[in-house]
């Protein structure tokens, strides 16, 4: 079975537990397509130098934003990782290393997602970072290598947004509040 490649504009985190329409078409989507073995996701708030490929075996929930209700720091997506996942998509990505992280978690641009697809998080998850000082054409090739996994019932997904870092958009005048 071919598995599609989503790519999802997350939005703010509340789209996790709020009953809205962007929450209702993630969940919606998991229903048009087939029940993948494994999802491979690479989202915007992992940045790093060189690639890295999350190797843990149970990543934690990370909760990487601030100011936002208790409610959805009390969140938690127990989905498995999958070493094996991890160092096949290293193998693919050849001649480019890919460094394994066996401590990072899981940041909201996979989990809250996920945890309107897959509430049961019985489906292992694997992340891999963006490269922080390469263009996109250069993560557009890296793409192109995994594709391979999408015939091996692995979802390849990807989350961001078109601004993400707002404390930064707001206090280096790129944009006025007045």
């Amino acid at each position: 079975m071919t598995m599609p490649i989503l790519f999802l504009g997350h939005g703010s985190p509340m789209n996790a537990i709020e009953n809205n329409a962007v929450h209702r078409a993630w969940r919606d989507i998991a229903t048009r397509i087939p029940k993948p073995k494994a999802i491979l996701c690479v989202s915007a708030h992992w940045e790093t130098h060189g690639v890295h490929a999350g190797a843990s075996e149970k990543p934690e929930t990370i909760h990487d934003f601030g100011g936002f209700p208790q409610a959805l720091f009390d969140v938690h997506y127990p989905a498995a990782g999958s070493p094996a996942l991890a160092r096949r998509a290293a193998e693919l990505l050849k001649p480019e290393p890919a460094h394994f992280d066996e401590t990072r978690g899981l940041d909201h641009g996979v989990w809250s997602a996920l945890l309107a697809m897959y509430p049961d998080a019985t489906i292992p998850v694997v992340q891999i970072s963006l490269y922080m000082t390469k263009p996109s054409a250069f993560h557009y090739d890296l793409a192109g290598r995994l594709a391979p996994l999408r015939y091996e019932s692995v979802l390849i997904m990807g989350s961001g947004n078109i601004v993400h870092n707002l404390q930064v958009f707001f206090t280096h005048g790129h944009c006025s509040t007045h």
